[in-house]
């Protein structure tokens, strides 16, 4: 048995029995996937994480960068309280509207709301509104700007807040120091952001699973 095929069995192992979905997931996805759009959302295993990470925050506001089809906004948005408020940004008009409809079909419109626009135009925006510390904020965009999306979150968040980076690994490229590849140079950029930051404590997890060889970084915002 390769490699790849047994780690699918052990992760339809794991979702079967501690994160099953539901009709709403599966549409959520089957909509995605109608629609053309890439099939890199995150895994029912990864969405139950996220979920239960927000909940061990005892999160009421998250922030979300990357939407995509919506998949893991329900996930997250599921965590929160009925006054929760969850606030995703996606760069692309065509993807939001696609996951503006699965937000809705889960019931989670008056919580979960998708803005449209370059994420680094959106969170300036998001700024001058002063809202309110996000509880969260789940990074899942563009990767050669996670430098930028860290520093974001630092400026939208409060001691206790906590950050989460994904696809940090980049297939094993995160650790080549000459690599000129946008998503590496990003990546390492928010890698070495977190560890030098004294306002941040963080740390970084291999993965292996359906979705290949991949990993995730956590950063805890500090007083």
């Amino acid at each position: 048995m390769s490699g790849q095929q047994l780690w699918d069995d052990v992760d339809d192992y794991f979702i079967s029995n501690l994160s099953p979905d539901d009709e709403a997931l599966r549409a959520a996805l089957r909509e995605s996937e109608s629609a053309g759009l890439p099939a890199i959302a995150v895994t029912a295993a990864q969405g139950k994480l996220l979920q239960l990470l927000a909940q061990v925050q005892g999160a009421r506001t998250v922030l979300e960068i990357g939407t995509l089809g919506g998949y893991s906004t329900i996930w997250l948005a599921r965590a929160l309280p009925e006054d929760g408020r969850l606030v995703s940004l996606e760069y692309s008009a065509r993807h939001a509207e696609v996951a503006t409809r699965n937000i809705a079909r889960a019931g989670l419109e008056r919580i979960a709301e998708v803005r449209v626009g370059p994420a680094l135009e959106s969170l300036p925006k998001l700024a001058d509104e002063n809202p309110a510390p996000f509880d969260l904020v789940f990074i899942d965009a563009d990767k050669a700007n996670n430098g930028h999306y860290v520093e974001w979150a630092l400026r939208l968040t409060r001691a206790g807040s906590l950050i989460v980076l994904d696809n940090v690994v980049r297939g094993g490229r995160v650790a080549d120091a000459d690599s000129t590849e946008p998503d590496v140079v990003g990546t390492r950029t928010a890698i070495e952001l977190i560890a030098s930051h004294p306002r941040l404590s963080g740390t970084a997890i291999q993965t292996v699973g359906a979705k290949g060889y991949d990993g995730f970084a956590l950063a805890r915002v500090l007083g």
